[in-house]
């Protein structure tokens, strides 16, 4: 049985860093806290995020504010 859904981009660290405002090694720390989307590795070397996870860790982030 095959799922219709739409694939997700994938976004590096440099799309990353510019869609959501923050540097490399607040990313890194965020995630190793629990509190940023995992990255998904790639390659040997090379990780990536998927941009629909980044995008609803943004819209959280913004409830968040708008709810204190």
């Amino acid at each position: 049985m095959m799922i219709n859904q739409k694939a997700s981009r994938i976004l590096r660290l440099p799309e990353v860093r510019d869609k959501v405002g923050l540097s490399r090694s607040s990313i890194y720390a965020l995630m190793s806290k629990g509190d940023f989307p995992r990255s998904v590795p790639l390659g040997e070397r090379s990780v990536g995020w998927f941009e629909d996870t980044i995008d609803s860790w943004l819209l959280e982030r913004e409830k968040k504010r708008n709810n204190k």
